[in-house]
């Protein structure tokens, strides 16, 4: 009988929330650790960076091993286990499902931190809420210890992911244009790329699940611009009785170009301002997004993400590349394949 799959995550991470909803669509057997703070169990391999969700998968001598980062877990169960992809076949398709994931991950994540942290009422919301999460067995004096310590550390790197006095507007803003396209598209296709799931819509699921479900002030501007997104991830949870759908057709990408204008908006001049002061040794990334003033540390695993980009982007043939070319025109993500 073949190993059910483990995985160690907390409901209050975004990436195990993208990655249980995954699970449950593809119809693979999966054992949850809800642990996080509290560290994996005993005898289990910890990972090189401790994130979450944290796999375990057997390594050529059958020994556990901990993996992380969900983008590339997910083309890894493509290859493990059949059926019920989230991967497109089209070229094309699977290109943009790519580049939304990365959005959705490396972009909305900074709302779902923004809104989470930079209001006080937010963070005394949460802060309890992930120590019980994380150990609900602890007495009522050591969870309120232990989550005023949590908030004043996560508080305190705010500015890490770029949430600031000058930024919370440009964030603030994305999230409620962001919103808006959602809606449209949930309404015209059900999901992002058609009428079945593809990875991008669990990465947008699990960065939702926090915005719409857990931080009162990203719930608020939810409840009052889209109750659609809302209900959508609330179903996105589990969608094991979901039966395929359709992926769009070519003659229908054009569905996707305010969405892809929303990324080429905020998300692509960040990406490139973030790889020239990585490739600089800067000690802060410098940009113009939305008109305004950006400033943060750089990040050098997101500089990675723009590299994969590229690579992806090189990789098309001719004829794809041709027609993302001509998606892309005018969106602002086109600047993310220009290369000096």
């Amino acid at each position: 009988m073949a190993r059910r799959l483990e995985l160690m995550g907390a409901p209050g991470s975004p990436y195990t929330r993208k990655m249980l909803a995954l699970l449950r669509y593809r119809h693979i057997d999966y054992n949850i650790i809800w642990g996080g703070a509290t560290g994996a169990p005993e005898g289990y391999p910890k990972p090189k960076v401790q994130l979450l969700p944290t796999f375990y998968f057997p390594d050529s001598d059958g020994d556990l091993e901990a993996v992380v980062d969900s983008t590339p877990i997910i083309r890894r169960l493509e290859r493990e286990h059949g059926g019920r992809s989230v991967i497109p076949e089209n070229e094309a398709l699977r290109f943009l499902d790519l580049l939304i994931e990365d959005y959705a991950d490396e972009w909305l994540t900074k709302a779902m931190f923004h809104f989470r942290w930079a209001f006080q009422a937010d963070a005394d919301h949460v802060a309890p809420l992930l120590i019980h999460w994380a150990n609900p067995n602890l007495p009522d004096e050591q969870v309120t210890a232990m989550a005023a310590q949590f908030s004043t550390r996560q508080i305190d790197r705010l500015y890490v992911v770029g949430s600031n006095a000058v930024t919370a507007k440009t964030i603030e803003d994305s999230y409620v244009r962001l919103l808006g396209v959602l809606d449209r598209l949930i309404r015209e296709q059900g999901f992002i790329l058609g009428s079945r799931p593809s990875s991008c819509d669990f990465a947008f699921h699990g960065q939702l699940t926090q915005l719409t479900q857990v931080e009162p002030t990203s719930m608020a501007l939810t409840n009052r611009y889209a109750q659609r997104v809302r209900a959508w991830v609330d179903r996105m949870e589990d969608l094991s009785g979901h039966a395929d759908g359709h992926w769009l057709a070519d003659d229908q990408l054009d569905s996707l170009r305010d969405l892809l204008s929303e990324i080429g908006r905020t998300y692509a001049p960040f990406l490139i301002a973030n790889a020239q002061a990585v490739q600089s040794g800067a000690d802060s990334v410098e940009a113009e997004i939305d008109g305004r003033k950006w400033q943060q540390p750089p990040f050098p695993y997101q500089a990675k993400c723009l590299l994969a980009l590229r690579e992806a982007y090189q990789g098309l043939s001719g004829e794809a590349r041709d027609q993302i070319e001509r998606l892309l025109a005018g969106t602002g993500c086109e600047a993310l394949f220009v290369v000096a």
